[in-house]
């Protein structure tokens, strides 16, 4: 029996094939499924003469084998790590992370562990319930620059209008604010617009009294409850630092704070017994 032979007609359109060219192609296609399908079934163990009988089931796919992803290098995403100084890893050494401090045994602590050349800054760092806390606080010691506070008048309004700033609380009352709202972009960026939030909006002149000199802000962060802020310098006494810092936590409320902490301008922090 002579083989038959298929010709592949290239740019010919179904229409103009014949009926018997198409009964060809159509036995080379499904040849071509039968043998797929032989390849795919092999090693099952069929006895000679046993025929593969095509059903219309779609063969199985082939598996593909995928190269896994090369590793990005870690250079792409350098981590900065930072490297402390000798000095901070000694002196953090000292400490109990673990432990929560008194106050007395804290700024000893602080102290024993600043590392500074100059004398340093005491700072209490706060982690409180809410955001929106502002409160004037009077330190009993205050070991900064003594503060200038003024309250807004006419000569306030000239000083103003020359770009002229010569103090660091500004007060006013009601009255005066009208005058003052053309310099809040000058004074706004410097924490000096008056406001009641801040207690600066005072009722009457009378109230300059409860703004000393050594009165400070305590205010939570804008979008973070967190309060930063200073309450001496290393180099005062324990007890009158003592005694600044239950006036500033009396002021937050204690009931308010979660987390408190205590360091110098170079030191590491102690975590404090509120």
């Amino acid at each position: 029996m002579g083989k038959t032979k298929t010709a592949v007609i290239v740019g010919v359109t179904d229409e103009a094939i014949s009926g018997k060219a198409k009964y060809e192609k159509k036995q080379a296609k499904k040849r071509e499924e039968e043998a797929k399908l032989k390849k795919a079934v092999a090693g099952l163990g069929l006895k000679g003469g046993e025929r593969i009988k095509v059903i219309g089931a779609e063969l199985p796919p082939e598996e593909v084998k995928t190269e896994e992803p090369a590793s990005v290098e870690t250079s792409a995403r350098q981590i900065k790590v930072r490297v402390r100084s000798k000095k901070y890893v000694d002196a953090r050494s000292k400490i109990d992370k673990n432990k929560t401090y008194p106050i007395s045994e804290a700024i000893k602590l602080v102290k024993d562990t600043s590392y500074s050349k100059f004398d340093g800054t005491m700072e209490l760092h706060l982690i409180v319930r809410k955001t929106g806390i502002s409160e004037n606080v009077t330190l009993p010691h205050f070991a900064g620059r003594q503060k200038k506070v003024e309250i807004a008048d006419d000569k306030t309004i000239e000083k103003l209008s020359s770009g002229k700033i010569d103090f660091d609380v500004l007060l006013a009352t009601a009255d005066m604010m009208p005058k003052l709202v053309p310099f809040a972009r000058l004074l706004g960026p410097k924490g000096l617009m008056p406001n009641p939030k801040a207690g600066t909006l005072i009722k009457s002149k009378k109230d300059i009294e409860k703004f000393s000199g050594n009165s400070i802000t305590i205010k939570t962060e804008k979008e973070q409850p967190i309060v930063h802020t200073s309450f001496g310098k290393v180099s005062q006494k324990d007890e009158e630092l003592g005694e600044n810092v239950n006036t500033i936590l009396e002021a937050v409320n204690r009931k308010q704070i979660l987390k408190a902490y205590l360091k110098s301008t170079m030191s590491p922090s102690v975590k404090l017994q509120v």
